[in-house]
């Protein structure tokens, strides 16, 4: 009985772990991507000051960098996922997929956090502020889904966050073997609300970027 009661607590904790590690793989990547290329104005301002160099690739150049982070950990997660007897399967290469909705979603986003940084220099403690609100209003470390004291009107606006689309394609990828082509309507919305930010992102970077150089 004692052992019974081991070995099940045991997959109980071994689920915990593949359920939490893809929702903790993607965010630690948005997190890391947004907060420094937020900075990255300020931090290569001797480069802004250069009229032959391309600032426009600055925010772009800290999301690569923080990718190949996020690369390694993907890996790393892989290797976890089968030493746990939990075999990926070909809807795992859905990461590719859901790797490129993040980095085109979170360059809109930072190229107008970056932007308007130079000249609002709390701009990065602002946008820490929301991304620890943002880690709680998306199903990271719960799942509101299977929360009963949540209506279900509450439910559908979580929904509405364009990182509830990209965490739960990581565990579809990975975990439940679902095809972002499952939920077209969800996809189409994310596409259109990113085609937006991207839009407007990098509108606001045009505009302010004439201006760099006289404040830097």
């Amino acid at each position: 009985s004692t052992l019974m009661r081991s070995s099940a607590a045991s997959d109980v904790y071994k689920r915990q772990i593949i359920w939490y590690m893809p929702a903790f793989l993607i965010w630690n990547y948005f997190q890391e991507a947004t907060s420094q290329s937020t900075n990255s104005m300020l931090e290569y301002s001797y480069l802004v000051k250069k009229v032959v160099f391309q600032i426009d690739m600055l925010p772009v150049v800290k999301m690569i960098s923080a990718l190949f982070t996020h690369l390694f950990f993907v890996a790393f997660t892989m290797v976890l996922f089968i030493c746990m007897g939990y075999m990926p399967d070909w809807y795992a290469l859905q990461v590719i997929y859901y790797s490129f909705c993040m980095i085109l979603f979170a360059t809109g986003l930072v190229y107008a956090t970056s932007a308007v940084t130079v000249f609002f220099r709390d701009m990065k403690e602002v946008v820490g502020i929301l991304l620890q609100i943002g880690m709680w209003v998306t199903p990271i470390m719960w799942n509101f889904e299977t929360m009963v004291q949540i209506p279900g009107w509450a439910i559908t606006v979580l929904k509405l966050n364009p990182m509830y689309y990209i965490v739960s394609g990581y565990r579809n990828a990975l975990i439940n073997h679902i095809g972002f082509w499952e939920d077209m309507g969800l996809t189409v919305y994310f596409w259109v609300v990113t085609a937006v930010i991207l839009f407007l992102g990098t509108t606001v970077f045009k505009r302010l970027r004439p201006h760099f150089a006289d404040v830097l």
